[in-house]
């Protein structure tokens, strides 16, 4: 890719990222909020220094966000039964219902941006998609440059 596809491709993905987040602040959480609440509800109980990696976010920061899930009712904190001085988050009722409606809303924005696609656009953008999935773990290592897992 040159810069001008990089910029592009930059562009694209900043533009959409931002119209997905929507969803998080119609349900009064920021991004970092809402991506943290649905790494919890999938994955949790989940350890604090696992959230840290996975999220890629500074203790004190995911320390802050916990505090305010938790003060909204949409996680609890606990022990890990293997390691006692370790903590663990899980959500509540709550916290999974909320997730649910963002993770719906998220699906419903992207199909209406799907659906407006030609079906070359659309054939084309499912042809990509596994470029797009390797992207996403470049970052934290999990790619080598031929495309393969590290």
């Amino acid at each position: 890719m040159d810069s001008d596809e990089i910029a592009r491709l930059r562009r694209a993905v900043a533009r959409l990222s931002r119209q997905l987040n929507t969803s998080a602040t119609h349900e009064g959480l920021t991004p970092t909020q809402a991506s943290i609440l649905g790494v919890i509800a999938s994955r949790g109980p989940i350890g604090l220094a696992e959230l840290v990696e996975i999220e890629g976010v500074h203790p004190t920061m995911l320390s802050r966000v916990i505090g305010k899930l938790v003060a909204d009712g949409l996680i609890v904190r606990g022990q890990d039964p293997a390691d006692l001085r370790a903590i663990t988050v899980s959500a509540t009722a709550a916290g999974r219902k909320k997730q649910a409606r963002m993770r719906a809303e998220r699906a419903a924005v992207m199909g209406q941006y799907v659906a407006a696609l030609t079906p070359e656009q659309e054939r084309r953008l499912v042809a990509a998609l596994p470029a797009l999935e390797a992207l996403t773990s470049v970052g934290d290592g999990q790619v080598t440059h031929e495309g393969g897992r590290a």
